[in-house]
Formats: structure tokens, C-alpha cells, sequence
């Protein structure tokens, strides 16, 4: 449980936040945690509630709600019908995620700017982590750039093989498990030898990620290899993830096909891919950048806690 000091220094922190994001001009929202879809991540696991559990007599309701794992969809659908420039602060769920820097449930900070590009929310992200870290600025590094540094290879030219047997080298047990997924690979990689050097002195964006890890970012307009996406890592810790919005609905229904075919192979459950979210899509989503904030794991660096149960009123092993 965090002290009485943490929990001043969280209070604070959303103060801070708040602060910010208003002088920005963003409008503050409340998505629901509760939704009838979800995002389909090809390893994110979302917790559900039967809809007989609600207590509830209405036709309209589905089998089944889900707790959510990000307020991206709720948030998408506001900007679809008309909402300017918005951010929330609240609680979101993710099952199996427990350890130093995981909890079930946690706070997460996130934003969508209309009109909005990559450069834009790299810009607010950078200035955002530097102003709450009270830091001198932040730096920023293309992924290529960093594995062709720290690694000594292109990671999206490299051959899969050579990968493999890069990743073999390091950690046998991680590389038989993946095997040759090549995204899997390339964030063990991550993980392991490149995340640890980042943002030791001040906030690093590592941008330009690989095509296949688009997630919900578009292509990217200078390397078609790449994507309009980023994440920031602070003393070696990824804090927050950003992207220049996919805005074509079809490709997003393309790639949650993708994740689904991954879901399955790695024995997770179907999703449906038919969500709210594509219909909002369809019905046209402006041209925006998002990015989504870790503030428990920011609150964890900025006091120097060694757990998020340092940072929290209560972790699940005590909710």
C-alpha cells in the first residue's frame, strides 16, 4: 500500500495532469469502463461480466460486457460524433498482468488531439513526461536506428533466421518459445538489451516502429516500412505509447483479423471484430494523433518506488 506521502504525490500528479492537458486546450471525458466490445489486442487479455449479473431487464443489452483495457474505443466514437481535442484519467483492466510494474487494474492517462499528426503528440508527450520528471527536455531515436546501433542489425530487413538465432543467444528459452514470430523476437530483443539504456538521463522517444506493430497508427508518411508510431521510456521503463490515428476502417478490421489469428495461435479467445468502434470509423473519425499514459508507472519514477504497490492504495492482492 503506498505511504501517505505517495499518496500526496499521486494526488498531485493528477493534478498536474489535469493542469496540463486544460492549458492544452483539452476537454476532460469520462469513458465507461464498462463497454459491449473491446479493442482486439493480439495479447492483451480483457476481463468480462455477464450481462445477467447486471440485474438488468433490456432487450438491447449483449451477453457480456467487457472491462476495459483502454478508453481508446469510448474516446474514438466522441471524436466521431463531434468532440474536439479530449483526455481522461481513469481505471482500466487487464487480466494476467501482475508483478513490480503491472496491476490489474490501473490508471491510464490518454489523449486525442484533432488535427493532431505524429510530430504533434511526440512534441506534447515529450513536453508533458519532461514537465512532471522535471526534466531538461527529451530526446527521441528511430527503432531502426537504435537496433542498428545497440545490435548491429536492420530489425525489419534482418532474416528471420538470423534473428532467431540472435535472440538464441540471449535468452534460448524465450527464442523456442516464440519461434519465429518475428514481432515477438524483435521486443525480446527490446526488452533485454535496447529498453534498459533508454531514457537514462532524460525522456527518449523511440519512434518509427516496425509496419507490423502498427497497432491502431498509420503507415508512416516518410518510411513506408514504418509506422507513425511511438512509446516513451523513461530510466528504462516504457511509459506511454503514441500514434498518428489510423483513420480507414477496413484496415483496422484487416489487422484485428491479424491479431485474432494470433490470439488463437497463442491460445487466446476470438474477439469480435465487428465493434463500435469500426462503426464509428465508417462514420468517419477526424484526423487526430492519440497516446496512452502509464500514471502509475510515471508516479513510480517520479518518487523513485521500487513496486507499483508503493504507488497504490491497494494492488489486487489487497483490493
Amino acid at each position: 500500500m503506498a505511504n501517505v506521502n505517495h499518496l500526496a504525490a499521486r494526488a498531485e500528479l493528477l493534478r498536474q495532469t489535469r493542469r496540463f492537458f486544460d492549458h492544452h486546450g483539452f476537454l476532460e471525458t469520462q469513458p465507461p469502463c464498462l463497454s459491449r466490445d473491446c479493442v482486439v489486442d493480439a495479447y492483451l487479455d480483457p476481463l468480462t461480466l455477464d450481462s445477467s449479473a447486471l440485474g438488468v431487464s433490456d432487450p438491447r443489452l449483449p451477453e457480456r460486457f467487457y472491462l476495459q483495457t483502454s478508453p481508446e474505443s469510448a474516446m474514438k466514437r466522441m471524436l466521431a460524433s463531434g468532440a474536439p481535442s479530449i483526455y481522461s484519467v481513469g481505471p482500466v483492466f487487464r487480466g494476467g498482468e501482475a508483478g513490480q510494474w503491472h496491476n490489474i487494474e490501473f490508471t491510464m492517462l490518454e489523449w486525442y488531439e484533432v488535427g493532431g499528426d505524429i510530430e504533434s503528440a511526440m512534441r506534447l508527450t515529450g513536453q508533458f513526461a519532461a514537465t512532471i520528471l522535471d526534466a531538461d527536455g527529451y530526446d527521441s531515436i528511430p527503432y531502426r536506428d537504435v537496433f542498428r546501433q545497440q545490435l548491429g542489425i536492420d530489425p525489419i530487413e534482418v532474416a528471420i533466421d538470423d534473428l532467431r538465432d540472435l535472440v538464441g543467444r540471449i535468452d534460448a528459452s524465450m527464442a523456442a518459445t516464440v519461434g519465429d514470430d518475428r514481432d515477438q523476437l524483435l521486443d525480446g530483443l527490446l526488452s533485454a538489451r535496447i529498453a534498459p539504456t533508454l531514457g537514462q538521463q532524460r525522456p527518449v522517444l523511440l519512434t518509427d516502429y516496425p509496419l507490423s506493430q502498427a497497432a491502431l497508427a498509420k503507415p508512416s508518411a516518410q518510411d513506408r516500412q514504418c509506422a507513425a508510431r511511438f512509446e516513451l521510456y523513461v530510466r528504462g521503463i516504457e511509459v506511454a505509447n503514441g500514434y498518428d490515428e489510423l483513420l480507414d476502417a477496413e484496415t483496422l478490421l484487416e489487422r484485428y483479423r491479424e491479431n485474432n489469428h494470433k490470439r488463437v495461435a497463442s491460445g487466446r479467445e476470438r474477439l469480435e471484430i465487428e465493434t463500435t468502434l469500426v462503426a464509428a470509423m465508417r462514420a468517419g473519425l477526424p484526423p487526430c494523433s492519440g497516446v496512452a499514459l502509464g500514471i502509475d508507472r510515471l508516479l513510480m519514477l517520479k518518487v523513485g518506488a521500487e513496486s507499483i504497490e508503493e504507488v497504490m492504495p491497494f494492488t489486487i492482492s489487497r483490493a
